[in-house]
């Protein structure tokens, strides 16, 4: 079964380009660790909300836009093994610098899908 790992996060409006630019160029390392796919979303509609929603989820300023995207891989083992390897290839620190975003504001989670349609 797939298993599904999402994130939330907010980027200066301004670093649209770079977040963009940044996110491509992991790609290619993402596929070659075991990520089956790469989704990457940039806010167009998000409200609001009366109790929480995803602004304050992340913290956004006002100059910010809210990112969500997601990896999907084959199982959670292949994600946990994933996630060793980008934690010990230097390449990752290398395409993060400069950092385009805060990420102590990112909010991520891994998932096991229930309804695929």
């Amino acid at each position: 079964m797939k298993y599904v790992e999402g994130f939330v996060l907010a980027v200066p409006r301004a670093n649209k380009q770079a977040y963009r630019d940044m996110a491509a160029k992991g790609v290619p390392l993402f596929k070659e660790f075991g990520v089956t796919r790469v989704v990457e979303c940039w806010e167009d509609d998000v409200p609001d909300g009366k109790v929480t929603d995803f602004r304050r989820a992340v913290q956004a300023q006002e100059d910010e836009a809210v990112v969500f995207s997601w990896f999907e891989y084959p199982s959670k083992e292949v994600r946990n093994a994933v996630m060793e390897k980008m934690t010990n290839d230097p390449r990752m620190k290398e395409m993060c610098e400069p950092m385009c975003f805060d990420g102590k504001r990112m909010i991520f989670g891994g998932f096991m899908p229930i309804l695929d349609n």
